[in-house]
């Protein structure tokens, strides 16, 4: 069980001696540590990790730190001053160097393994020892628990260097794919869509790596050349980090019997993630089968909903792999993510995705990692029928709650009291045919048009529309009359305002988020912080200059082109 110490927080964190009193170890210090682990973190080099739940890992720290962003939302959330994330205390901690911190922190950090599945086929290749002993945080170091406020968080290092699941990587991130991760979490939280959170970004004035990425407007499907990038180490934050991923490691090594222990450390993963992430569940006294039935029920309408949210907001995870799913049922992992420009069900910004985890074929890539799900906990059921059959048809009707939380999702999305299939797909063929981007044409809705024209503000205007425009622009119409006449009557600014609460008006896109990194990169922040502050307000009204720089359609130079709209790395 996770232990929890009732602690008031102070009114304000200023120091870390005053978030020091906060920590509360409860992963390392309720399972299992990797017996071949060693107690000081030095441990670095790719190995095989045969059985416990984590390895002690000492992070290792950036050159010369520099402050590149926080937060602001979730230091006050947390009770942090502002202050604290310049701090030269804070900022050696965050930035890898656990060397100083104050007790009861700990000096070294945490990491830990876990399985594959894409698409709900189980892998074993993307281990180094071929044998699925290798594989996991290669480069992500988890340095906190703290309870605060009664909730608690893990705080999570990504680019902290190299751990024995790093498979001959250098451990690192750059700065690009850091500012991504850290402006894609804020943005989903103030979308209103679960998330890992971002706390705080560091970029190092002199450590460089080389990384594959693309020449300037290249058109490339793969990077074209090699380029020296800044390192950088984002802090991401969860109440866990643990992955579908994880409790199929556990679950291969118990339906294998691998070790004498598996199966018991199947048991201790599953319930502490019940006690982390579901605490309701955690509450009630019964045993471990019923209590694995009631979580996989539970973590099939988190799963679900999540997704209907990824598709209402335009968001494409790209590589929605198990390892990339998180088991409390929020976004997790921002690799090969992307937001919709242009209206397209198969929109993949991975290269190296496929398109079984495109735009709307995520639904069905989650229904794989629920399988996944139920594949990794089912050994706990051996000996219990009535619950095996239970878990079975939880799995079966996932196709069933996931159609009606996208029927729900797309009838909020167009203001109606429900679903209208007929009226759905009409809309469906003319956004691709125009086509239309994806949140203007949304958000334009939202004011409840009485014509087509200011529609026209989302209209890319493609092959069928050039052929075409009168023919369109009827039809268009003609959509539109069917989808008024729907609507319930009175009430028309009400409506707008609801709607407006579904249907964003900015989306990170990554034409916007390219120049804040390669700014970065330079030294300046300015556009970051900015592009901050107008993702982290998506759905207010903001000043006609931010509305001129971020409300508009793509430049059709940016089409195809690498990086921009597409890419096959992040690191």
């Amino acid at each position: 069980m996770v232990t929890r110490r009732h602690r008031e927080i102070p009114k304000t964190v200023a120091t870390l001696d005053d978030l020091a009193p906060l920590a509360d170890y409860s992963f390392m210090d309720t399972l299992n540590c990797d017996p071949e682990g060693r107690a000081s973190g030095a441990d670095h080099a790719p190995r095989q990790v045969f059985s416990g739940h984590y390895v002690p890992v000492k992070p290792t720290p950036i050159e010369s730190p520099e402050y590149v962003a926080h937060s602001e939302n979730l230091f006050q959330q947390l009770g942090l001053a502002n202050s604290l994330a310049q701090s030269d205390d804070f900022v050696r901690m965050f930035s890898g160097d656990l060397s100083r911190a104050p007790e009861p922190l700990r000096k070294v950090g945490w990491a830990c393994g876990y399985a594959l599945s894409i698409y709900g086929n189980e892998f074993y290749q993307q281990c180094p020892f071929q044998t699925g002993n290798g594989y996991g945080d290669g480069r992500a170091i988890s340095v906190l628990e703290a309870v605060i406020n009664g909730q608690r968080w893990e705080m999570q290092l990504k680019g902290a260097g190299r751990t024995p699941y790093c498979r001959g990587g250098d451990g690192r991130a750059v700065l690009r794919s850091s500012v991504r991760e850290f402006l894609a979490q804020e943005h989903m939280h103030a979308l209103g869509v679960p998330t890992s959170r971002s706390l705080s970004l560091y970029v190092s004035k002199t450590e460089t790596v080389r990384r594959p990425w693309y020449s300037e407007g290249s058109h490339s499907l793969d990077p074209d050349v090699l380029i020296s990038e800044p390192v950088a180490i984002s802090t991401r934050v969860a109440p866990s980090f643990i992955r579908v991923g994880q409790l199929e490691l556990f679950g291969r090594r118990a339906r294998k019997q691998e070790h004498p222990n598996a199966i018991q450390e199947l048991e201790q993963i599953v319930l502490h993630v019940i006690e982390r992430e579901y605490r309701d569940l955690s509450k009630q006294t019964m045993g471990t089968a019923e209590k694995v039935v009631l979580l996989a029920r539970e973590f099939r309408g988190r799963l679900t909903s999540l997704i209907a949210n990824w598709i209402r907001v335009g968001y494409c995870q790209g590589n929605f792999n198990s390892d990339n799913c998180a088991v409390g049922g929020f976004t997790l992992d921002y690799g090969p993510f992307g937001f919709c420009d242009a209206f397209n069900p198969q929109f993949q910004p991975w290269t190296g995705g496929g398109q079984h985890f495109a735009f709307l074929n995520q639904p069905a890539a989650a229904e794989r990692n629920f399988q996944s799900f139920c594949s990794a906990v089912r050994p706990l059921l051996t000996g219990h029928p009535d619950y095996l059959q239970q878990l079975e048809e939880i799995q079966g009707d996932f196709p069933k709650v996931m159609q009606e939380q996208m029927e729900k999702m797309w009838a909020d999305k167009l203001g109606l009291n429900a679903f209208d299939s007929a009226l759905f797909r009409e809309l469906a063929t003319l956004m691709m045919q125009t086509p239309v981007d994806y949140t203007l044409f949304f958000r334009e809705l939202s004011s409840l048009p009485e014509d087509i024209e200011p529609l026209k503000k989302s209209f890319y205007k493609g092959r069928a529309y050039d052929a075409d425009p009168d023919g369109m622009d009827k039809r268009w119409s003609a959509w539109l009359t069917d989808w008024q006449s729907r609507l319930s009557p009175g009430k028309r600014e009400e409506l707008s305002r609801q709607m407006k609460l579904v249907n964003p008006k900015y989306s990170l896109k990554e034409w916007f988020v390219a120049p804040a990194y390669e700014r970065a990169a330079a030294g300046d922040y300015t556009l970051l912080r900015e592009l901050q502050d107008v993702m982290t307000q998506p759905y207010a009204e903001q000043s006609e200059g931010i509305e001129t720089k971020y409300y508009r359609l793509k430049p059709p130079e940016f089409f195809d082109v690498g990086g921009l709209s597409h890419y096959s790395c992040s690191s």
